[in-house]
């Protein structure tokens, strides 16, 4: 991976968005993650498939281990 270091809340309401550029020269898959105040574009060469899959297994554990979280938590009685 190319370096850059950013980071951002993912919300309920972050959109997901993947365009494929086959017909350029040097074909590639845009893999937009879009919130309101920020926009993250992944870009993604032939051969790099394995690593995406890579990525949505990690987002699937992440948002696994955010499951068991509030599965965890004790509710919080009077808040609000």
């Amino acid at each position: 991976m190319k370096s850059l270091t950013t980071s951002a809340h993912i919300e309920s309401d972050t959109r997901f968005r993947v365009t494929p550029f086959a017909d350029r020269a040097t074909p590639f898959v845009s893999l937009r993650i879009e919130g309101d105040l920020v926009e993250i574009a992944l870009i993604a060469s032939p051969g790099t498939a394995e690593a995406l899959r890579n990525l949505a297994a990690a987002a699937i554990e992440a948002a696994g281990s955010l499951d068991a979280m509030v599965a965890d938590a004790p509710e919080v009685i009077g808040h609000g």
